[in-house]
């Protein structure tokens, strides 16, 4: 596990080095998630949504989908 050192600004920010950057496929505007687990910081790259689009298609049938949906909102009124 390669480790490295960011200094904290006055407004809270981090730099995350270059080479982590290009690795994970961070770049200006992506999103990170941060979490406190068991007393560290983890720093997570979000995925694109558009890099998600269509990952699922063709594993459902929308049919049964539509059935299933329309049994759950029959359930609700």
């Amino acid at each position: 596990m390669e480790k490295m050192v960011s200094k904290v600004t006055r407004k809270g920010q981090i730099t995350i080095p270059a080479s982590l950057r290009e690795r994970y496929n961070i770049a200006e505007g992506s999103y990170v998630q941060v979490r406190d687990e068991d007393n560290h910081l983890i720093l997570e790259p979000v995925p694109d949504l558009l890099d998600l689009a269509g990952v699922d298609a063709g594993k459902y049938d929308p049919a049964e989908l539509k059935r299933k949906l329309d049994e759950s909102r029959a359930r609700w009124r």
